[in-house]
């Protein structure tokens, strides 16, 4: 039999990929998919059409909490899940989101898409299936990050908003795995920066990047940086290296 993907979860674990509609999320899924561990694994897509032929595809959009709260409840009435993968995110949309060059760029509107989608979002998926994880046993939460969310190794300045909400993101995680540790002492949670990917969110950002990775091969590293993670590692900010991302 294949090695599981994900060893330190037991076999038979249950998974959710939010955000496996393409670029990172999709490949995560694929890989998750082809795990023989995993005995069920839920795709969650604006579109709620895309992901492996193996997982039971559903529609779920971080910044609509009903059909979060609709997705979650289907998925809980089949059991406990085992494994959370969030790989929702925005960098650019048109004309109206675009990485900011300098303060006066600065927009309300694409502040508050940029935070929906990067930092509201992701806690308000969480806090839809939370519920649904286990207690007695290991658990897993991988949410996708971002280098340029730190704060301390903030050297270069720009990309206000990009910055800003992945930074809270990086808060908003640490805050819960602070809490879960009470109730879920066996769960490690991690925020996964999966560096320069070449996906249609980096695209336009790629020249002179001098390691860009395919989905593939990143998604397979933040797997295996998840699955190496202990729970006393819970709420850090890990590459897909594993090295430990500063705040």
């Amino acid at each position: 039999m294949t090695a599981s993907t994900l060893p330190s979860l037991a076999p038979g674990y249950r998974a959710v990929v939010i955000g496996a509609g393409g670029g990172i999320g999709s490949a995560i899924a694929d890989q998750i998919a082809a795990d023989p561990a995993c005995s069920a694994l839920y795709a969650l897509s604006r579109a709620g059409t895309q992901g492996p032929s193996a997982a039971r595809c559903m529609s779920a959009d971080v910044t609509d909490p009903a059909s979060l709260a609709h997705a979650a409840a289907a998925i809980g009435a089949d059991g406990a899940i085992d494994l959370m993968i969030i790989a929702s995110g925005l960098l650019h949309r048109g004309a109206a989101v675009q990485p900011e060059k300098s303060w006066r760029n600065i927009d309300a509107d694409a502040f508050a898409a940029l935070f929906a989608v990067n930092a509201t979002g992701p806690m308000l998926a969480l806090q839809a299936l939370i519920p649904h994880l286990p207690r007695d046993r290991r658990a897993l939460i991988g949410v996708v990050g971002a280098r340029v969310g730190s704060i301390g190794d903030n050297h270069l300045g720009g990309w206000y908003g990009y910055r800003a909400s992945k930074a809270a993101l990086a808060m908003l995680i640490r805050s819960l795995a602070i809490e879960l540790r009470r109730t879920h002492p066996h769960l490690t949670a991690l925020m996964l920066h999966p560096g320069t990917v070449d996906t249609p969110l980096s695209e336009p950002f790629q020249r002179g990047v001098a390691n860009l990775l395919t989905p593939t091969v990143s998604a397979a590293a933040m797997l295996a940086v998840l699955d190496a993670a202990l729970p006393d590692q819970s709420g850090e900010h890990h590459d897909w290296r594993g090295e430990r991302i500063a705040p």
